[in-house]
């Protein structure tokens, strides 16, 4: 093998791993932000629905 071969064989080996890295901080930056407006969520008040149980019509 000569110093090119290698040369390259590293080079695309340290791309892979780059990629692979940015690839799971942008996962983790998602994950995050998603878990964030979940919580965000479920800190809301549940608005009232606009006509279900307030008045009952029975008929006999």
């Amino acid at each position: 093998m000569d110093m090119s071969s290698i040369m390259a064989s590293q080079l695309r080996s340290l791309q892979s791993t780059v990629q692979l890295s940015v690839l799971n901080n942008a996962l983790a930056m998602n994950t995050a932000a998603a878990t964030d407006m979940l919580k965000s969520l479920s800190n809301q008040p549940v608005a009232a629905h606009p006509h279900k149980g307030a008045s009952v019509d029975v008929q006999a």
